[in-house]
Parts: C-alpha cells; structure tokens; sequence
C-alpha cells in the first residue's frame, strides 16, 4: 500500500518533451513519522521494455531529487531496508519543469506469518555521498564473533594487531550509538550489532575529535508488536562458544527489550623478531626471539531497556547495560643472541603470565520531541559510562650459556594492578526545516572522563621478598570537552550547500600521584590559542541528474592523544620492545578536503573519492635504543640492555593525499559484489633530536566481499543457501623509521536457512581461511634494524544456529477475570 500525497507545480511556459524535468519528494516511515534516509528512488518510463530514466537515494532528511528528461508518464519506485517496496505512477504535462511526487509513506515489511515474524533481507551496503551504512547481519563471517570481526568486512577500514581500526590509514572516532564509550571492539559482541556508520569526513555537528573519521555502532534495539526475539547459541575451535538471547515486547505505549551474550574465544599465536644492533652503522651483533601466546578471553554483555511513547510528539528511552570479561595470556619467549659474526652467545627463555578482568556499567536516558512539522525536532541524550578494571602478571627469565648451563639468576617480576573510569556526556541537538529546501541545525554537547589507576611493579629475589621498581605507576586523570555547533543547509538549483562552525572548549589534566609530575593540555589556555576551539566545515553537493552527485567538502578536526599515548606508563611485556606514553604529547590537527561522485544505478553504485589530509603536529610512534637512565630505572626489571623503547611523537606534519573506489554490484537476484579499492600517497616529515625521520611512499589496499544464495525452492536440502567470501590485502606502507609490512586475509562463511519461514539458521564460518593474517614491521636506523611480525588471532572454525520468534497478537499482559460483570479479557498493559 503506497499513501502519497503530489503537488503539481503552476503551468509554466510551453517547454519541449525534449527538456529535462526535475521530480522530487520525501519519504517517510508511516508508523514513526520520521524521514527515512538511504531509501533507494527509482525512475521509470512505461514504454514497453521499463527501461530505467532515474536513480537516486534520499538524503538524511528522506528527501530525494532527480532530473530527467521530459516525459509524459513516470513509474516511481521505492524501497528502502526492512520496508515494503512501494510503486507510484503519476503523468506529467508537458509544460511541467518541476514536479512535486509530495511524500510516500513507507509501511514495515513484517508478516504475522504462523507466529513468526519475517522481515525484507537487508543489503551489506548503502552509499552515500558521506558515509557508508554497513548491516551487520549482513557481515555472516563475522557471526559469534565480536565488533572487531565486523569492521573487517567495512570496506575502507582495516584492522591492526591489537584489535585497532584505521580508516584510510588513520584512526577513526569510535561511537556507540552516537556517544563515545569505554568498551573496546573486542569486548561488543557481533551479535548486538544493528548496522555501523563509517563517515570518512564528519561536518561541524559531529565531535571535532575524529580527525580519521568516525565510526559508529548502531546496536539492536527492537520495536515490533508483540513478542518478538532471536536465540542463538554457537562453538568451534580453538575453545569457542557464543551464546546470545535477544527479546522485545511493544504493547501500547511502551515497548521493552532486553538481550544478553556471551563470547569466549581462545588460541595460540605466534610472533617473531630479527635484531641487527649497530655503531656508527656497523653491525655488532644480533638477536632473534621467537614467542607462543596462549590467549583465552571470555566476554558476558547485558543490555535492557524501556521506550514510552509519551503522545505522537513525545518519546523518552531508557537504556540500561552490563559488560564484564576476563583475559588469561601465557606467552613463552625463545631468544638467541649472536656476535657481529653469527656465533651464538647465549640463549634465554621468558614465561610470562597475565590475569586481567574487567567491569564496565553504561546508562543513557534518551528524550525525543517532534512537531507538526516534518523534519523538526529536538532531542536531548544523558549517557553515563563507568567501571572497574584489575589484573596481575608473573615474568620469569632465565639466560643460559651456549651449552645450556645457567648463565645468571632467574628475574622474575610480579604486578599488580587496579583502576576505574566514569566518563558523562550531555547532547542535546535541535534540527528546523525552515523551507521545504533550507535547514538550520544546532546544538551542544558536554563530555567528561576521569580515571584513577595504580599499577605496582616488584622485582623478586629468591627469597620472596619484592623491590618495587621505579615502573610502577599510579595515575589519575580528567578530560573535558564541551562544545557547541550551527549548520546551515540550502538549496540553489541542483547545488547543494551546507556551513558549519563548531567551538570546543578541551582540557586535559594528567597526574602521576607518586612523583606529582603533571602532564596535559588546555584550549584555549588563558584566551590564547582560540583557533585551536573553531572547526568550520563546508559541503558542496551537485546533482547531475539520474542518480549522478558530484560533491566537495572541507572540514577542520582535532585528534586528541589518547591515555596511552599520553601515560608515562612502562609495557615490559616484551623485553626486547618495550612501550611508554609520552606526557608532552600534544592533539594534532587536521585539514581534511574530499571531492566525492556518486552514481546510483538499478542494478547497484558507485562511489569514487579523492582526498587530502594534511595533519599537523601528527601523533606518530618512534623507536630508539635505552638510555643509561632507562636501563638503571629498569634494574632487575628482567630486560635486555639492548632492548628497543617506543614511545609517541609529535611529527612536524603528515599528509595524505588518496583515491578511493567503492562498487556495490548485483547480478540478478542471488549474486552480489563490493569492492573497495584504495591508493595513498603518505608524506612524512619529521625531526627528533637533530635526526631526520622525514619518509614518504605510496600504499595501496583492496577489499571484496561476495554473496551468492542458492534459491531452488524444488531441491529443499539446497533450497535458501547463502555463500560469503570476504577478502582484504594491504600493502607495504612508510612511517618514519621504516614501513609497515604487508598483509592479507580471507574469511569464509555458509547460512543455511530453514524451518517455517525461514526461523531458523545454520553459520558455518571460517576466519582467516589461510592462517596468513599477520602484523609486521620493519624498522631501520643508525643504531638498529628490526623486522618483526606479530598475530593477534589464529585460524578459527564456528558454527552457529540461530531461531528468530515472535508473535504481534500476543499479549503479555491479559488475564481471564473470575465471574462477575464484563466477565471478558481485560487490557492490563
């Protein structure tokens, strides 16, 4: 059923079935009111063979517009994820420039089916001119897994060896529906995971903290009629288990949800080192470590929540969550020392321990108004995330002679560890249409962070008894951030143009309680540094006609360095490669300018993006040898003389200059590609200590995802199988001391789906089907050269079954009175 509403525009002067005529609408979500955005326009002319006039997608405000050429009779097609399609024809007159389709009402694709409900299927992918919305149900290798599983299959991003994101080689923003977090990838279950926003270049109403971009995870929140839900329960090896339970009930006014998951995941990973030690450029002698890491992790999340629909204006949420997990790693070390002629000196051996566990609490108390008018509205967001984190570590080394006699007494150090974190953040937003064609938008936002950890460090003798060692750590810090926006948006003809100005307020307050040293950063600081608190942003959007964009943007961002990068806190995880935080690092900021096309077609789009970035002050890392002071700081601390420091760095600049092409391409009805490809060139310059680390190269990187379903409904055994490939290579790329390895990967997944209507599924996926994904590096300098890799997750093999239920005429709250008047059921809800 299609409810629409078609203006049709004065008689112009007479015009030519020749000239272009531009045709455009708004389309709407009928059971909430609220536009609906990414909903995919379709133009055709009834000739006889419906060949395609127009394509196009509704912005974020569900308007579409697209321009043709002049014909007599149009079918207007739309359809939209998890709506049912809709098909309008109108007739046009022949002196018509314009044409106003009015606004289509969409109704949810859900059918009472024998108390099941079935939904549309929803695509991997929508393109938009700023952003990509990824479905995560789409993602079925990453099914079980957790968030880090999912942004492997996002094109544009990519995953590093501790679990961290880049997007187009920078670090992104990380948001949970729409607000930071303390949760990391790793510890969101995939499960949870409604959809993810990628947005390569955010405008002014978003954080001006997201100089890589942002990604936000949209989790689950469901809100059918009746009793709905999904169970899920999976294994596989090495020592995997996932289980999850999603329910939500929608009665009347109010409408509840509540789901819980659990995820364990196991494995041994391996890495390797190669070390040349130099002098003046002369090599002295050499030193390989070979390791295996036994990780076991086990996460446990709940998440429950209310909506009240208050009236047809009004809706306030209340949204409640749990996460706690534990991580057991025991890595051993082999590691071989040779003089400058490749005669072995010595051998060692490490056995380390850790046992770390955390909690974390999330709160966030939602508020919506709308008016009369579409598109206005005000919303106001509270969101309260805190927690509690700890966690002890054994190391024991031992280095022995050529001939396996001791060569000196084990080092054994012990730690102990403990801290917690509450970060609040206040948002309100207010967007008025104020013509059918221009907006304003504005709003303010508060954030606050503090955290308070204590790590103590002992050095053990023989006896038992414990020095403490001048590593240990006890911390505290506080950041605030507090903002506010103004965006304008209009329209002239086919362009359109949108300013913004965001002013933030951030301060950075570091302490190590111990020695009183105080790090940290304030803008403005005593009303000075007032350009470091304006980030302007510009978009420019051309429509070309038939689904053809053409758009320009400018933004101004900052990169705030986070608490490991900032923390003067030791890792002596590694004796060879040790890791410290820098107090005097300082946020880089970034000017980001992008020229984006985008073509809609019937059968899929295309996005092609050029970009540059030029980043100054960049946050980069950096290497060196120990000094005399480090080495007597880390006295009996079990670690090497020779050992390598990283720590971070403010470079001079960096910039990024880059094309990107993303294709989303359908081939009939069961056989579907995305591929992304990426070039960059990256230019470094930078200078520590009078020694030049300035290095430039270019990188490349590629992604394809493909998904075919089998649909024989005469074979039932084959009949609804669904087929994922997903693979990713990056190339070789600079950084200041060296360059990063190249790497690859390839995941597999098979669904089955079966019993009536499709409730139940089978996943069979495997991640990283040829063991090759891998983190390697090379580092080269006067004094050293390094080339090492690490892992941070090995082959697994999981299957999962999942079984969706629900019923919208069940009603949790009736009950059958005993006699009396009225003697019927009786609405308690």
């Amino acid at each position: 059923m299609l409810l629409c509403c078609g203006l049709i525009p004065a008689v112009s002067a007479q015009s030519s079935l020749t000239d272009p005529i531009k045709i455009y609408g708004k389309v709407i979500d009928q059971k909430t009111g609220k536009a609906l955005e990414a909903a995919t326009i379709t133009l055709t002319a009834p000739n006889g063979t419906d060949s395609v006039s127009g394509h196009s997608v509704t912005d974020k405000d569900g308007n579409f517009s697209i321009t043709i050429a002049k014909t007599t009779r149009i079918k207007i097609e739309i359809s939209a994820v998890g709506f049912e399609k809709q098909l309008e024809r109108i007739s046009l007159d022949e002196t018509d420039k314009e044409y106003n389709a009015g606004k289509f009402l969409m109704i949810t694709d859900a059918a009472n089916l024998a108390g099941v409900v079935v939904t549309a299927k929803k695509p991997a992918m929508t393109l938009a001119v700023d952003r990509r919305i990824f479905s995560a149900d789409a993602a079925v290798t990453a099914k079980g897994g957790n968030a880090v599983d999912v942004m492997k299959n996002i094109p544009s991003l990519s995953v590093d060896v501790n679990g961290g994101v880049q997007l187009r080689n920078s670090t992104p923003q990380i948001l949970v529906d729409g607000r930071p977090t303390i949760l990391t990838l790793e510890q969101i279950p995939a499960d949870d995971i409604d959809k993810v926003e990628v947005i390569t270049n955010p405008s002014s109403k978003y954080d001006a903290g997201s100089t890589g971009g942002i990604i936000n995870i949209i989790m689950k929140k469901n809100r059918k009629a009746g009793l709905n839900g999904i169970a899920s329960v999976g294994a596989g090896t090495p020592e995997l288990l996932n289980g999850s339970l999603s329910l939500n009930y929608r009665k009347n006014k109010f409408n509840f949800f509540a789901s819980g998951n659990y995820n364990r995941s196991g494995g041994v990973a391996k890495g390797e080192a190669y070390r040349e030690n130099k002098s003046a450029g002369v090599i002295t002698d050499y030193f390989n470590q070979n390791s295996e890491t036994d990780r076991l992790r086990r996460f446990a999340s709940v998440r429950f929540g209310a909506d009240y629909f208050i009236d047809k204006y009004n809706t306030i949420s209340l949204t409640q969550g749990f996460v706690s997990g534990k991580f057991d790693n025991t890595e051993k070390q082999d590691q071989f020392y040779y003089d400058k002629d490749g005669a072995l000196t010595s051998t060692g051996y490490r056995l380390s321990t850790d046992n770390d566990w955390f909690n974390r609490a999330n709160t966030q108390l939602n508020y919506r108004r709308t008016y009369d008018k579409s598109g206005k509205e005000w919303t106001a967001d509270f969101t309260y995330s805190g927690g509690h984190n700890g966690g002890d570590g054994i190391i024991g080394n031992q280095l022995y002679k050529p001939n396996g006699d001791p060569l000196s007494p084990i080092d054994n150090v012990n730690s102990y560890g403990k801290g917690s974190g509450n970060q609040l953040t206040f948002q309100t937003d207010y967007v008025n249409p104020l013509t059918e064609k221009s907006k304003l938008e504005f709003g303010a936002r508060s954030f606050y962070n503090v955290s308070l950890d204590k790590l103590d460090v002992y050095s053990m003798s023989p006896s038992g008894d414990g020095v403490k060692l001048p590593l240990s750590n006890n911390y505290r810090f506080r950041e605030m951030v507090n903002a506010v926006y103004a965006n304008y948006s209009n329209t002239i003809g086919n362009l359109k143009y949108q300013g913004g100005l965001r002013i933030e307020q951030s301060t950075f307050k570091g302490e190590l309680l111990d020695s009183l040293q105080k790090f940290g950063y304030d803008y403005p600081s005593g009303g000075n540094n007032l350009w470091n608190t304006l980030f302007p942003s510009l978009f420019l959007t051309y429509e070309l006609g038939n689904g053809n964009d053409l758009q320009a943007n400018f933004t101004r961002r900052i990169n705030r360095p986070n608490f490991w990068q900032i923390n003067p806190y030791v890792d002596i995880s590694d004796p060879m490669n040790i890791r410290r935080g820098n107090p005097e690092l300082q946020p880089e900021f970034t000017n980001s300018f992008e020229l984006n096309y985008n073509k809609q077609y019937s059968s899929g789009n295309f996005l092609l993006s050029t970009y540059y970035r030029n980043n100054t002050a960049d946050i980069t890392m950096y290497s060196d040898t120990l000094s005399q002071k480090d080495i007597e700081d880390l006295n009996n601390a079990s670690i090497d003389p020779n050992a390598l420091l990283t720590t971070f760095i403010n470079a001079d600049r960096t910039n990024r200059m880059g094309v990107e092409m993303t294709l989303q391409q359908r081939f009939g009805k069961n056989f579907d590609i995305t591929p992304n490809i990426n070039g960059q060139y990256r230019d470094v310059k930078a200078t520590v200590n009078d020694v030049n680390l300035s290095n430039y190269g270019f990188n490349w990187s590629a992604k394809l995802m493909a998904n075919y379903r089998v649909v024989t409904p005469t074979a039932p055994l084959v009949n609804n199988i669904s087929f994922q490939l997903s693979g990713q290579y990056e190339s070789s790329r600079v950084t200041p001391q060296g360059k990063q390895l190249e790497q690859y990967g390839i995941d597999f997944a098979i669904r089955k789906d079966f019993l009536k209507n499709k409730a139940g599924s089978l996943v069979f996926n495997v991640n990283d089907v040829l063991n090759s994904r891998r983190f390697g590096s090379i580092t080269d300098t006067e004094s050293f050269y390094q080339d090492s890799y690490r892992r941070w997750n090995v082959r697994t093999f999981r299957l999962t079954f999942s079984y969706r239920f629900g019923s919208s005429d069940l009603d949790l709250f009736k009950r059958r009175e005993n006699g009396g008047g009225g003697g019927g059921d009786e609405d308690r809800g």
